[in-house]
């Protein structure tokens, strides 16, 4: 589950199974930049599909027997149209895009390929055979796929840590978030800034609790405090919540505004679509615009000293505007600051947040789960609040948290990878043009890997004799944060905001469900992550009083 993930802007999202719904983002209450098929699959892309279809269908007949190329040997998938490949099989489905795969899945194997326009993707779901080409091949497999016009325009040409092709780029802006900013030493630093937006958590939590007679939205809360803690971390500047929740909606309307649309997957159709093209260069000038007075704040602050009060002692600007990217002559531009701020904010949100709604709604499902963590909380910090410090002496909410990432991994698909070479698995050829996509749910359900998968037991990390190294270096069991060199590098970070969150919650405040006696559905949909389909609302009752809280 990498807090960076991915990625806006842009993580490197280039399937069609990660579209954002514009409207969803506007209208959902608990916000969540929600994914959506109808965007790509609405009559009026079935139409200029179509059209490029017919267009395509007579380029095709008459160059095909003109050129003479190679036939590369791809693992098995449905057969599809010329150009268009399997797109409108995939819509005739009326599936979610996993369930498609999973369909897929049963009847060609753990690896198999679809054709979605120009695009070609390869879908690995055995555990052994990520693990060869994470692992075993990784620098073969450690690169990303070309970006869609409107992503190139938002990740000032890959210019990120998750969207960088294997090279260069990538080593530099990798090696600073990691040794400069993601190191354990630096989170240290940002201790404070965690202690403030948790006991901001909780205060919302409560005036919530108090004007709903209990009842609170589990998902919205945790985002606002997670998406605070990367806000300060990012700008190192105390903002109010009205400024942090006006990034917020910027950083929302670059994710609707990157929607791919149908002419990213078959190309010939792009000048019908200009108006969409200027509104997205529209949005960056915005986006630039917003972002870069924040940007110069913090060069003015670090350039005087003690001169802003609102300033931090560190900030992930820091390690930017003096960076040294390998084979460029000159440190990165505001608008690729702009950029790499984005990312980091986009990517750290979402997933930790949904995290925290299932590990919630899990322990309301499991009571008796939920008493034995409070119990563990209470023994090792009676009354104080849970700090840093206190969660790496606490094994049974250690082993809650990776049973709960294990159960509901934030995403069905990992980020996108692409090989730097033409090579093979499985017997298959893998080309370089191809999107290697790793299929996710099978993995952690795999009853062959874990005893009794589908309950959720932490018992099995702790006296059940099973463990998971979420490296994938020996094996693949689980892989929340992906593996190999592109596993995510906010890794320490991610699971710090969820072991901390947690424990504060459930310190706080004893949850139930909503109403009362409900049983709670565990059906997933895929937004910007795989979230509840049904939000959680819970009942929440304070396990002690304001002045023990502090």
């Amino acid at each position: 589950m990498c807090p960076l993930l991915t990625e806006p802007p842009l993580p490197p999202f280039t399937s069609p199974f990660h579209l954002i719904s514009k409207k969803n983002i506007e209208m959902s209450p608990t916000f969540s930049s929600s994914i959506s098929l109808t965007s790509l699959f609405s009559p009026h892309h079935l139409f200029f599909s179509f059209l490029a279809f017919l267009i395509s269908f007579l380029i095709f007949f008459l160059t095909h027997n003109k050129t003479k190329s190679k036939k590369l040997n791809l693992p098995p998938g449905p057969h599809g149209w010329p150009i268009v490949g399997n797109i409108f099989q995939f819509a005739r489905s009326g599936k979610p895009f996993f369930e498609y795969v999973n369909d897929n899945i049963q009847k060609y194997g753990p690896i198999f390929s679809l054709k979605f326009g120009t695009r070609t993707m390869i879908i690995i779901s055995d555990e052994k055979l990520i693990h060869e080409a994470l692992i075993e091949k990784g620098a073969i497999f450690a690169s990303r796929p070309r970006e869609t016009p409107t992503r190139n325009v938002f990740s000032e040409n890959k210019f990120t840590v998750n969207a960088a092709t294997y090279g260069p780029v990538w080593r530099s802006l990798r090696k600073n978030m990691v040794q400069n900013m993601l190191s354990s030493t630096r989170l240290k630093e940002f201790r404070a800034v965690r202690l403030r937006a948790m006991d901001k958590l909780i205060n919302r939590l409560s005036s919530e609790a108090e004007a709903n007679n209990g009842v609170v939205w589990v998902l919205k809360d945790a985002r606002f405090a997670v998406f605070c803690i990367l806000v300060s971390m990012c700008f190192g500047l105390e903002m109010d919540e009205k400024t942090v929740e006006k990034i917020d909606q910027m950083m929302k309307l670059v994710l609707a505004t990157v929607d791919p649309r149908i002419d990213d997957y078959v190309p010939i159709l792009r000048p019908f679509f200009t108006k969409q093209k200027k509104r997205a260069l529209e949005v960056r000038k915005q986006q630039i615009e917003f972002v870069v007075p924040f940007i110069e704040q913090r060069r003015r602050a670090i350039s005087k000293p003690g001169s802003d009060h609102n300033a931090t002692s560190f900030s992930y600007l820091d390690t930017l505007f003096d960076l040294k990217v390998e084979g460029r002559k000159s440190a990165p531009s505001n608008a690729e600051l702009v950029t790499l701020c984005s990312e980091f904010l986009n990517g750290g949100t979402d997933t930790t947040a949904t995290a925290v709604e299932w590990g919630i709604a899990q322990l309301i499902t499991n009571p008796d789960i939920q008493t034995k963590l409070f119990e563990e909380i209470k023994e090792i910090v009676g009354d104080r609040r849970v700090e840093d410090k206190d969660v790496e002496r606490m094994p049974y909410l250690h082993a809650v948290v990776k049973e709960l990432l294990r159960k509901h991994p934030p995403t069905y698909i990992s980020l996108t990878h692409a090989v730097t070479e033409p090579t093979t698995l499985a017997g298959y050829d893998i080309p370089t043009d191809a999107n290697v996509e790793i299929f996710l749910p099978a993995i952690g359900k795999d009853p062959k890997m874990w005893s009794n998968p589908e309950k959720f037991d932490p018992d099995r990390f702790i006296s059940g004799g099973e463990d998971a190294d979420m490296t994938g270096v020996r094996e693949v069991r689980m892989m929340p944060f992906g593996i190999g060199r592109r596993i995510c590098p906010g890794l320490s970070m991610a699971t710090l905001h969820v072991h901390l969150m947690i424990a504060r919650m459930v310190q706080e405040f004893e949850w139930s469900a909503y109403p009362q006696g409900k049983k709670l559905d565990f059906s997933g949909k895929y937004e910007f992550t795989v979230v509840m389909k049904e939000p959680l609302r819970a009942t929440i009752k304070a396990r002690r009083s304001s002045a023990a809280a502090q």
